[in-house]
C-alpha cells in the first residue's frame, strides 16, 4: 500500500495595507497642485505685442491674485485686479524701436492706440489662457504618471488640475475689478513717477472705461521708455491743491531731505506735521527744527506728546508756520485748518498722565471750536490733532481730520462721517527703529484737493523703506465718492453729532 505523502504548506497570505481614503485623496491634490503648478512654470507664459512694446504674460499661483506689471528695470506696478488662487504677470520686455518711431513719427496714431491695445491685450490673455490649460493639464498628467504609474490615475490628476483652472478662472471672472487701475501700488523706481496713470483730477475725469485707462498706461510707459535716462516729471494739476501729511518725525534728520523732496517733486502747497517732531522736548533739540525755515512752503503744526511748549514757542518764531492750538482756525494755501496740540507730555515723567480721558478732552474742545466756526459761516476743511482718541472726537464737527501717534497709517470714515486720516512715521519711528529686528517705514502721504469745493480727491500713500533699506512704493487711492460715476458727497459731514 503506497503511502501518503503530507500536504505541503501553503505560504501565509500577507495583505498590503491600503492608506486611508483622505490620504489618497491629499495625495492626489499634492500631485495635481504641483504638477500644474510646474507646467505653468515650464511652458504657461506667451509673448504678445501690445502696442509699441513686446510683452510676456504669465499665469502664476497665488493666494491673493491680482496683476503685477514688471517694467524692468524701473519697477513694477502691482493692481488688485481679481481675488482667486492665480495672479497675472506681465513683463515689459523691450520697446520695439520700429513701432515706437512711428508714434513718434505719427503723432496721430496714439488716437487710435486703444484700440490697438485692446485687441493686443485680448489676444495674448485668449492665447494665455488656452496656453495655461495645455500646460496645467500636461504637468499634472506627467507627474501623475510618475507618482502613480497608472494611466487612468494620471488622466484623472489632469481633468483635476483643468477643474481646478477653470474655477480659478471663473473665480478671477466673478471678482474682476475693472477700476483696479485707478489705485495701483508703485515700487522701485516708478514709486517717484506716480504720473504714470495721471493726476489726481484727470483720472478721475478722463475714466471712461478700463481700456481707455489700458491704452493710457501704455502710452505713458512707452514714453517713459523713449527717454530711457529720466523718469518723466510729475505733472499735477494745476488747479489741485496738494497737502503733504507728516507725522512722528522723531528727530530723524533725515526726514527733512524726504520731506524736501517731495514738496519738490509733487508742488506740494501746504505741510501739515500731527506733532512728535521731537523726542524729549528740550532746548537743547531746537536746532534740529530750522530746516522747516528753508522748506519753502506753509508748515501747519501741532504739538504732541514728545513735543513741549518750549518746542511750540521756537516754532512760533518762524515765519512760514502756523502752530495750532486750543482749536484756532486758520486759513493755509487755500484751506482751512484748526487744530489742538497734545495735552500731555509724555517725556516729563515728573507730570502725571492724563491717559485717554485727557485726550478725549481736549478732542471736545477742538469739535466746539469747529461746530463755532460753522456758526461763523468760516467752516473748517482739516482738523488736526495728534492723538487718535482726541481726532475722533471731532466726528460730524469736519470733513477730515488728521491724527498720528500710532507709528502706522490708516483711513477709515468715522459714524458720523468725518473721514479720519492716521499717518504713519515720516521719521522710521526715530531711534525706535533700531530696537526691532525690521526697521520701521518712513511714511507720507499727498492729499489733493479740489481748489473750488475743497473736497478730497485722491490720496497717495508713499512708504520708504526704513535704516538701511531702500526700497519704495507709492499706492494711489480714491475715495468713493470721487469715483468714476458716483454721486458727490456735500462738503460737510451727514448726519451731524449731537
Amino acid at each position: 500500500m503506497a503511502r501518503r505523502r503530507p500536504p505541503r504548506p501553503q505560504p501565509a497570505l500577507t495583505l498590503t495595507p491600503q492608506p486611508h481614503p483622505w490620504v489618497r485623496a491629499l495625495g492626489m491634490v499634492t500631485v495635481v497642485v504641483v504638477g500644474a503648478w510646474l507646467g505653468l512654470l515650464i511652458v504657461g507664459n506667451v509673448r504678445v505685442p501690445v502696442g509699441p512694446m513686446n510683452t510676456t504674460m504669465t499665469l502664476r499661483p497665488s493666494l491673493s491674485g491680482g496683476t503685477k506689471i514688471n517694467v524692468s528695470p524701473l519697477g513694477a506696478l502691482q493692481l488688485d485686479s481679481h481675488q482667486a488662487p492665480v495672479r497675472l504677470d506681465v513683463n515689459v520686455d523691450q520697446l520695439d524701436p520700429e513701432r515706437s518711431q512711428a508714434l513718434v513719427d505719427h503723432p496721430e496714431r496714439i488716437s487710435g492706440l486703444q484700440d490697438e491695445v485692446v485687441r493686443d491685450v485680448e489676444h495674448g490673455t485668449l492665447d494665455l489662457a488656452l496656453r495655461s490649460c495645455v500646460a496645467v493639464v500636461s504637468g499634472a498628467t506627467a507627474l501623475g504618471l510618475a507618482v502613480y504609474r497608472r494611466p487612468r490615475r494620471a488622466l484623472a490628476a489632469g481633468g483635476l488640475a483643468l477643474a481646478l483652472l477653470g474655477a480659478s478662472g471663473a473665480t478671477a471672472y466673478a471678482t474682476w475689478n475693472p477700476k483696479s487701475v485707478l489705485e495701483p501700488r508703485f515700487s522701485g523706481l516708478l514709486s517717484s513717477a506716480p504720473s504714470l496713470v495721471g493726476n489726481a483730477r484727470s483720472i478721475v475725469t478722463e475714466f471712461d472705461v478700463y481700456q481707455k485707462e489700458l491704452a493710457r498706461l501704455v502710452t505713458n510707459v512707452t514714453k517713459l521708455y523713449d527717454v530711457t535716462s529720466t523718469l518723466p516729471a510729475y505733472q499735477p494739476d494745476p488747479t489741485t491743491i496738494r497737502v503733504l501729511h507728516v507725522s512722528d518725525i522723531h528727530l530723524n534728520p533725515a526726514s527733512w531731505k524726504i520731506i524736501a523732496s517731495l514738496v519738490k517733486q509733487y508742488d506740494v502747497n501746504v505741510i501739515v506735521d500731527s506733532g512728535d517732531t521731537m523726542d524729549h522736548g528740550t532746548a537743547a533739540e531746537n536746532g534740529f527744527l530750522d530746516p522747516v525755515k528753508d522748506l519753502g512752503v506753509p508748515y501747519v503744526w501741532v504739538r504732541g506728546n514728545h513735543d513741549s511748549a518750549t518746542t511750540q514757542r521756537y516754532l512760533e518764531r518762524m515765519k512760514n508756520v502756523h502752530v495750532l492750538d486750543d482749536g484756532r482756525a486758520e486759513t493755509v494755501g487755500g484751506l482751512r485748518f484748526a487744530g489742538i496740540g497734545d495735552p500731555q507730555f509724555t517725556p516729563d515723567r515728573s507730570v502725571t498722565s492724563g491717559g485717554d480721558a485727557a485726550e478725549q478732552m481736549a478732542g471736545t474742545r477742538l469739535a466746539s471750536a469747529l461746530r463755532e466756526q460753522r456758526a461763523k459761516g468760516t467752516p473748517v476743511d482739516i482738523a488736526v490733532a495728534h492723538e487718535p482718541a482726541a481726532a475722533r472726537e471731532t466726528d460730524g464737527t469736519v470733513p477730515l481730520v488728521l491724527c498720528g501717534h500710532l507709528h502706522h497709517e490708516d483711513m477709515k470714515i468715522l459714524k458720523y462721517g468725518t473721514r479720519l486720516r492716521m499717518e504713519g512715521s515720516t521719521g522710521g519711528s526715530g531711534l525706535r527703529a533700531v530696537e526691532h529686528q525690521y526697521p520701521a517705514p518712513i511714511e507720507a502721504s499727498i492729499l489733493y484737493f479740489d481748489r473750488d469745493g475743497r473736497h478730497l480727491q485722491a490720496w497717495d500713500e508713499i512708504k520708504l523703506g526704513g535704516l538701511g533699506l531702500t526700497t519704495a512704493e507709492v499706492s494711489r487711492h480714491l475715495p468713493k465718492d470721487n469715483q468714476p460715476g458716483a454721486t458727490r458727497a456735500p462738503s460737510s459731514p451727514s448726519p451731524s453729532r449731537p
